[in-house]
């Protein structure tokens, strides 16, 4: 059964000898030579960092879904990734690459076989832009510089998009559109969207910044740094509440399980192998029988009680919240209220819809991109009223656009890629590396992103897209196949941002 799961998850893949014989990875370092003596290019991960930083920059303070300026990033961060792909000294290369790429063909595949071939082609470029993205993130955050760097920016500019939208929620900032059922008692409530122009995208953009957040009180140095990281935590916490949005709370139940669990499971490991030093530096030491007896016994009573207790108190906050917060209270279960609630009941007319169209394609899709969907959804709306611009359903999405090929292709992507984190989770938690925590930020931001996503589409849009493939590619970041030296080892545990 191990044998099958080691398959699947790709952990036997033989990469090295595929990078022999592959005519096309031949390519990778084909320029070193112009590299060498290239002065620009000697500031490879600097000029990476730049790029980045412009498009999560940009990404939450778009009016629009796609702006001029937004595209022209994201095409100069893709070209950058194929100059530097194709200068690289290291051949470094995931079987998430792989999957991504295998991705990436099922939607040209979908694209060339679609009864809308030229508004999937627009959708492709999109989504070609976006991956491209995502693989400069994982070559340059290899650097752990630049992955404190960004990961840093990103919390920054997730607290001014929070601040912003903390004050349309104390000032009662009129809604955008229709968001709440107007005959609930919910209908009037104010509904917090910030500079994203819609509050269950506001949501999605805040999940992954509230998880990043935990971890950087952490990883953080210093007492003032890890001021600002609880600042960040609380204030994008009470912003995504402040959105009123249902995928968001869920998203964030999500989030605040995963990363206790795998924080639980961080220290248990520490607390039975390591010591902590004066200066609150973890160091490994040599354990007999009867020192890993008395460990256990004189281990401090908060680690053993950590778990139960931290999700006790989430669940009891979470009662306390239904009981006595009515507005809070009648959000949640408006979740079941099926088509009582005039949200769902569009939702699930969307989806009816949509499930019509996936039965009449459903190996391969219609192709992907919202124009794609929007030139063959009205032909299956149910009625006028319920319009979409998407599937209200990262899954359905997905077998819309490139059918059950392609979400299983996505389905494997996810299973690898948890995996792989997985794995470097334990190797850096053996290793005592603090920055191991980004990793358990990762998965909890990604599980959360997917738990919102089951019931909305928003994570397709650039400001939630990206923040996406952040996730991932700082997973990615920590898989590198190449073995790094003891020296490089010791600079990647000891550069934490804000030293």
């Amino acid at each position: 059964m191990n044998s099958i799961w080691q398959q699947f998850t790709l952990s036997e893949l033989p990469l090295e000898q595929w990078r022999v014989h592959s005519y096309v990875y031949r390519l990778v370092g084909s320029l070193q030579a112009w590299r060498s003596g290239s002065w620009l290019m000697k500031s490879v991960e600097p000029i990476g960092a730049v790029l980045m930083t412009l498009v999560f920059g940009l990404a939450p303070f778009s009016p629009e879904n796609n702006t001029t300026l937004g595209i022209f990033f994201l095409g100069a961060a893709a070209v950058y990734w194929v100059l530097v792909t194709l200068s690289d000294d290291t051949k470094s290369v995931t079987p998430i690459h792989l999957l991504v790429l295998l991705y990436w063909w099922i939607s040209v595949i979908a694209t060339a076989l679609s009864p809308v071939k030229k508004e999937a082609a627009l959708g492709l470029g999109k989504l070609t832009l976006y991956l491209l993205f995502f693989a400069l993130m994982a070559r340059m955050l290899r650097s752990p510089r630049v992955r404190s760097w960004l990961i840093a920016f990103y919390l920054h500019i997730s607290l001014i998009v929070s601040v912003e939208g903390i004050r349309q929620w104390f000032f009662k900032v009129p809604p955008l559109a229709t968001w709440s059922d107007p005959e609930s008692t919910q209908g009037n409530a104010t509904r917090a969207y910030s500079f994203l122009g819609n509050p269950n995208l506001l949501a999605a953009y805040l999940l992954p910044a509230i998880a990043l957040s935990i971890a950087a009180l952490f990883v953080w140095r210093f007492w003032l740094p890890k001021a600002l990281a609880l600042t960040i935590f609380v204030t994008n916490t009470a912003c995504l509440v402040f959105t009123d949005s249902r995928g968001g709370f869920i998203g964030l139940a999500i989030l605040i399980c995963t990363f206790l669990v795998l924080l639980y499971l961080w220290w248990e490991k520490l607390g039975s192998e390591t010591e902590t030093a004066d200066d609150g530096w973890t160091n490994s030491r040599f354990q007999s029988r009867e020192f890993a007896l008395s460990s256990e016994s004189s281990r401090p009573w908060w680690r053993t009680w950590f778990l139960p207790l931290s999700l006790g108190t989430f669940a009891l906050v979470v009662i306390l919240g239904l009981l006595l917060v009515e507005p809070f209270r009648d959000r949640v279960f408006s979740i079941f209220a099926n088509r009582a609630n005039s949200s769902n009941n569009f939702r699930i007319n969307v989806w009816a819809g949509v499930l019509e169209m996936i039965r009449d394609r459903p190996i391969i899709g219609i192709g992907p991109g919202n124009n794609a969907f929007n030139r063959i959804y009205p032909i299956y709306q149910i009625s006028p009223a319920y319009t979409a611009l998407g599937a209200y359903s990262v899954p359905l999405e997905i077998l819309v656009e490139t059918g059950l090929v392609g979400l299983s292709c996505f389905l494997w992507l996810l299973a690898v890629t948890f995996h792989r984190g997985w794995q470097q989770f334990t190797r850096l938690r053996a290793r005592e590396n603090r920055e191991g925590l980004w990793l358990i930020a990762a998965i909890a931001g990604m599980l959360a992103l997917l738990g919102h996503g089951l019931v909305d589409t928003v994570w397709y849009r650039p400001a939630a897209n990206t923040v996406w493939w952040l996730m991932v590619a700082i997973i990615v970041s920590f898989c590198s196949l190449e073995s790094k030296s003891q020296k490089s080892e010791g600079e990647e545990f000891r550069v934490m941002n804000y030293e």
